[in-house]
């Protein structure tokens, strides 16, 4: 096992139209149509797979542990699964990663595909040199417009495809090149609590969230500062950050962020189109990120 790897990404094969897409549940409680609208649009290029109990509700959780467990370990086991998508974040990974066992999944990869509470497995896979999909969910897809639909599905189809970014806000400029990881700021902070973050050397860092007071994003970026992980990025890829309101001091989350990043000394980007805003763009993390801050894009090579 992969543990601490250093060394080449493991990316699963891409898919192709009628590959089989397992659907699970490891996280939050959601509405249940919104999922099988997803999983309809899905049925008309893949063949999808799901258990009954994919509906199970405990109080905010998709079921017990014990099922959300079950059901994502036979998923990243199972023979013939190309792809495991979430159904929906919200909150329950962390009750669960760190009891999965992924020899089957490393060597026989999948791609894994989700974001926010799914931050958690992206952490967990690249501890193991596992690359992942950080992009939209089944309960999402029914609502996502052509152009979303489409660079969905050419991620997974295309994962190894030449992708730029442009357009975006300069907060601090430079050039870097590292390994693309992040997600869910929150996320990747409760990670580093339990022991499980292990950010690579000069890595491209991409953080989002959404609900958090800037005090709140203050704190997690403090601490996350302060017990090195972020001093390994070479550059950082500032997401959408949404529902992050000022509090009666009237400090935003743009000037706490840019206060708590731009001291890192590394290129810095906003405005990424990614994480629970508008528009969430589908990105291949581990694969090599290319930042010219000075010239506002980002590229995976």
């Amino acid at each position: 096992m992969r543990v601490g790897y250093s060394g080449d990404v493991i990316f699963p094969p891409p898919l192709r139209a009628g590959d089989r897409i397992a659907v699970v549940a490891p996280s939050g409680s959601f509405e249940q149509a919104a999922v099988e609208g997803g999983i309809a649009w899905l049925e008309r290029r893949y063949r999808v797979s799901h258990r009954a109990s994919l509906f199970d509700k405990d109080a905010y959780l998709a079921g017990s542990d014990r099922r959300r467990a079950g059901e994502l370990q036979r998923a990243l086991d199972a023979d013939g699964v190309r792809a495991v998508v979430a159904a929906r974040g919200g909150y329950g990974l962390s009750r669960i990663a760190h009891l999965l066992d992924f020899e089957k999944v490393v060597a026989r990869p999948r791609w894994l595909v989700g974001f926010s509470d799914f931050t958690v497995l992206h952490v967990e896979a690249w501890r193991r040199g596992l690359g992942t999909i950080h992009g939209s969910m089944v309960g999402a897809l029914a609502t996502l417009d052509e152009a979303a639909r489409a660079q969905w599905i050419e991620t997974l189809e295309q994962p190894d495809k030449p992708a730029t970014w442009r357009g975006l806000t300069t907060w601090r400029k430079g050039r870097a090149r590292g390994t693309l990881v992040g997600g869910n700021l929150a996320m990747l902070h409760a990670c580093a609590a339990a022991g499980r973050l292990m950010i690579p050397r000069n890595a491209v860092v991409l953080l989002e969230d959404i609900g958090e007071r800037p005090y709140r994003v203050d704190r997690m970026l403090t601490n996350l500062i302060t017990a090195g992980h972020l001093v390994r990025a070479s550059a950082v890829l500032v997401g959408q950050f949404i529902e992050c309101g000022p509090g009666p001091d009237q400090r935003t989350v743009e000037q706490v962020l840019k206060e708590r990043l731009l001291r890192l000394g590394v290129p810095v980007l906003a405005e990424v189109p990614i994480g629970h805003g508008g528009r969430n763009d589908a990105i291949v993390l581990g694969r090599r990120a290319d930042v010219d801050a000075g010239r506002g894009t980002f590229t995976l090579s």
